[in-house]
């Protein structure tokens, strides 16, 4: 009992030991001398978000090479199911372990760790003869998936001044989907083995950017590298800021946060942390339990199902959610979090209702005519409204919300539920549809509409705060 009083008693003093200095930054704002030179900023965003690029390509090469990589290797359908489904797998061990690396080894650290991976796991796809090394490679692709997943919004996360941080942060969806994207169209023309060496080009581009940019001040400063921690932070903040008042503010809060002790993954159940751990992991289980997966594992056979050109529809998904994603980017730190989420979260609904009552119309023989049309426009509306804040905006909030001394445990906690989500939702998909097709889409709506209930209630507003702002306005709610 007095043992939580004491921690109590840091958690009151850490709050009240942020706002002097936060007035301090505020003014300094408004003084005009916060005119930073951004260009390492950019640049360390752009190293970073290679990863989210690598991402993209390991989801997006499974879809265009399927029949080709069947065909060279003799495998059944059961084989290569294997091989597209252990991705997810390798995703989760690389969510569990992401957090613990990033906190041992540096933000850099992880993603050197998680290249690694990825080259070494396409390197064994390219020289595959037969099964087995095609899933040591898909596995050793997915690991690195999984680390990069974590790793790569955080890192953005605590290099980026407060104003640039959304946007910064949801970079890392659309390199995603841009990946994605280009491995489904150059896959039509490039065979498997050549696809799998372009996914090789972001892992090196980021290798040697590693080289080049800073370490996370924050992640510095927590294991107490204060001479790297101050240049860190002056290289992202350019030579002529003034960095003093948030280096200030950072140190303290580090400082205060080290009296806690080492969180472990029980810890994030006490009453201080579940405000953060409710948010992150909520958001994660209405971004995947809402049907994204199925829907995009399996875009090509609902448009065919629809009696629409397969390969038409999936390039136009393809090319929308790139263009959308970008938007969102641009609208994240002047719409805010929390507009973005409600505007997507009824986009998704809308989807669900229109694609679910092509199918209803379809099976009960009304307006068949029109049941094409109803499907993708359904379809493209759904990928729209995610492409717009429910893809990236989770994302940019996980990386927001959680202390720095719980950020390993909790950070690989959401993810791991985001990666299970991901794995459940496409291995339920033609289940449900089996079942019932319409039904299937009713039950995404149901989700997505509580997904609206739940931004509304539980998740802050964290647009224009300080990570060390936001953890002052939680643990006050």
């Amino acid at each position: 009992m007095a043992k939580n009083q004491d921690i109590e008693k840091v958690e009151n003093s850490l709050q009240e030991g942020i706002k002097v200095p936060l007035i301090s930054q505020e003014k300094n704002v408004e003084n005009g001398n916060v005119k930073e030179e951004r260009c390492m900023v950019y640049l360390s965003t752009f190293v970073a978000v290679c990863g989210s690029y690598a991402f993209g390509s390991c989801a997006g090469y499974s879809s265009p090479t399927q029949s080709a990589i069947r065909e060279d290797l003799s495998l059944s359908l059961a084989e290569y199911s294997l091989f597209g489904s252990i991705l997810t797998f390798g995703a989760m061990i690389g969510a569990i372990t992401s957090g613990k690396i990033a906190d041992y080894i540096g933000r850099k650290g992880a993603m050197t760790v998680s290249s690694g991976f990825c080259v070494a796991g396409w390197l064994a796809i390219y020289f595959a003869k037969g099964s087995l090394p095609l899933d040591i490679g898909r596995l050793a692709t997915g690991y690195g998936m999984g680390v990069f997943s974590y790793v790569v919004p955080v890192f953005i996360a605590e290099i980026a001044p407060k104003d640039l941080r959304g946007a910064l942060t949801t970079i890392n969806q659309l390199m995603i989907c841009t990946g994605v994207s280009v491995s489904f169209i150059i896959g039509t023309f490039l065979t498997w083995r050549a696809l799998a060496i372009t996914g090789i080009v972001p892992c090196a581009v980021l290798l040697v950017g590693l080289v080049i940019i800073p370490e996370s001040p924050r992640w510095l400063a927590k294991n107490g590298n204060q001479k790297e921690f101050e240049a860190a932070l002056r290289r992202l903040r350019g030579k002529n800021a003034n960095i003093s008042e948030e280096a200030a503010e950072i140190q303290d809060y580090i400082e205060t946060l080290e009296k806690l002790p080492k969180a472990k993954l029980l810890d994030l159940f006490q009453k201080r942390y579940l405000s953060s751990v409710t948010i992150g992991v909520g958001l994660m289980v209405f971004q995947q339990f809402g049907g994204i997966n199925g829907i995009c594992f399996y875009t090509s056979s609902i448009f065919e199902s629809s009696g629409f050109p397969a390969d038409v529809g999936t390039r136009v998904y393809a090319i929308l959610q790139v263009i959308i994603t970008a938007l969102g980017a641009t609208l994240i730190d002047r719409a805010g979090r929390k507009p973005l989420l409600l505007v997507s979260a009824f986009g998704l609904v809308l989807g669900c209702l229109i694609t679910g009552s092509s199918y209803y119309l379809k099976e009960h023989g009304i307006a068949v005519n029109a049941a094409p049309a109803l499907a993708v426009t359904g379809i493209l509306v759904y990928i729209g409204a995610f492409s717009a804040g429910m893809g990236a905006v989770p994302w940019v909030v996980m990386s927001e919300i959680f202390p720095i001394n719980i950020k390993g445990v909790a950070g690989s906690l959401a993810t791991l539920v985001n990666w299970f989500g991901a794995w459940a939702c496409s291995y339920t998909f033609n289940f449900l549809m089996s079942w019932n097709s319409y039904g299937t889409f009713i039950l995404y709506a149901a989700v997505n509409a509580l997904a609206i209930l739940f931004v509304i209630k539980v998740v802050p507003e964290t647009k224009g705060r300080t990570l060390e702002q936001i953890q002052v306005a939680i643990n006050a709610s």
